[in-house]
């Protein structure tokens, strides 16, 4: 008897493990679209923890502000990237921005044609996700097809004016070449400015979120127990999620694999919100800190603040319009697309992944961005060509968000590069002479 039921018992757990196994397999397959055991999944590589990533990959730029160490690994996910081909990881040049190029970049033949991409993350992501998409727009025309584009990628996580008009009097100084300049902005010059404000830093200044991390490296002092315990959590999940990344590519059999991923993707979810509340929370002022960041130069009211960030913006793409028209050379301002200004319906499943009444940036863009689209007609419309690009994903269906902040799906970039070509290729420039 006992041996009949342990018979049934081993039978019933092999056709358990065969059916789970047959299920991950499946699942796998639907996923990736490959075979588990001749195919792995690869993962992005994770956002470095705060202590590593300030001795290591992130350094306070004397002009800049925040910036990249030269080297850095710029991972992009499979689902960015707009063929298998694509490499997947990139490195940040000598300045710290991710280009394949060195800078300042020499024209090497006449033929070539440089254009300059400024911003903050949203700009970065497109240098290296749309800029394709937005060379193939331009080749199409006759101009263009005579001619090699290099793209440049001035953007960087966190920018705000007045650093893309910093960067560009910087690299201008030195000789860097431009033909063409393409700036899109608008959410870090009101959520970030915005927090700033709330911190006591004045609006000008780099984005605190990205700046106080810097200043608890050099002034230790300013780590409040919040941060600390905030950093000891990032660790510990930090230390876990390599843990679990070994197993998942020590493991053989699809049905496990199956549950470590999801608890891979569980545990990196929450990796990134403490990342985010890390540097969100604020610091201990320090009186005595080596790195002195300008509090606010005068007193705003609600009614007022937002104004005057859009003034700052509005202004500061005056300068760098100013700056390339003395040299000849043509410069395209784009108003970046955001979910909480726009008139788009979301699907279900997108506005759970774009949209969150927590978002500590949806005030600020619901009243920053009416205000940046008034300073731009008071402001610019004479002079800068300017393009408000907040309606480019109204007609969209798919998803076109990739994150609750800001950031744009493969989509959402492809989408805005078209955008961009036709706004360019329809502007006045030497291309109008080369079309008739």
């Amino acid at each position: 008897m006992a041996r009949r039921v342990g018979a049934r018992l081993a039978i019933s757990v092999l056709v358990f493990c065969v059916c789970a196994e047959l299920a991950g397999l499946m699942v796998y397959y639907v996923e990736t679209g490959s075979v588990f055991y001749t195919h792995r999944r690869t993962y992005q590589e994770l956002l470095p923890a705060p202590g590593n990533r300030r001795l290591v990959t992130e350094a306070l730029h004397p002009y800049f502000g925040p910036t990249h160490t030269p080297g850095t690994a710029f991972d992009i996910p499979e689902a960015l990237r707009v063929d298998s081909s694509a490499p997947s990881r990139l490195r940040t040049n000598n300045f710290g921005f991710v280009s394949s190029h060195d800078y300042p970049f020499v024209k090497a033949r006449g033929s070539q044609f440089v254009i300059g991409m400024f911003g903050g993350s949203v700009g970065l992501w497109f240098c290296q996700v749309g800029a394709h998409r937005l060379l193939e727009g331009l080749m199409k025309h006759p101009f263009f097809q005579d001619r090699e584009v290099v793209p440049l990628c001035f953007s960087h996580e966190g920018y705000k004016q007045p650093q893309q008009a910093l960067v560009l009097a910087y690299f201008l100084s030195i000789g860097q070449p431009f033909d063409l300049v393409v700036n899109i902005d608008g959410f870090n010059d009101v959520a970030l400015a915005n927090l700033n404000q709330e911190r006591g830093l004045d609006i000008s200044m780099p984005s605190a979120q990205h700046l106080d991390p810097l200043v608890n490296l050099v002034n230790q002092s300013t780590l409040t127990p919040e941060k600390l315990e905030s950093l000891a959590t990032i660790s510990r999940d930090r230390q876990q999620l390599a843990d679990l990344g070994e197993r998942i590519r020590a493991n053989r059999i699809a049905a496990i694999n199956v549950v470590l991923d999801r608890l891979y993707r569980r545990r990196v979810a929450g990796y990134v919100k403490e990342l985010g509340r890390f540097s969100n929370l604020p610091s201990n002022p320090s009186d005595s800190s080596l790195i002195q960041v300008t509090p606010t130069v005068k007193t705003r009211d609600a009614a007022r603040v937002f104004t005057e960030m859009a003034d700052q913006w509005a202004r500061s793409s005056l300068l760098m319009h100013e700056m390339l028209a003395a040299r000849g050379w043509a410069y395209f301002h784009f108003l970046q697309p955001n979910q909480y200004y726009t008139t788009r319906r979301f699907s279900e499943d997108e506005a759970a992944v774009a949209l969150t009444e927590a978002s500590a940036y949806k005030g600020s863009v619901e009243k920053g961005y009416p205000a940046l689209v008034e300073a731009q007609s008071r402001l610019l419309k004479a002079s800068v060509r300017f393009f408000d690009a907040t309606h480019v994903f109204d007609r969209q269906a798919e998803p076109v968000y990739m994150d609750n902040c800001c950031h744009y799906t493969l989509l959402g970039n492809q989408v805005l590069a078209d955008f961009i070509a036709a706004s360019i290729l329809a502007a006045p420039g030497p291309w109008t002479a080369a079309a008739n």
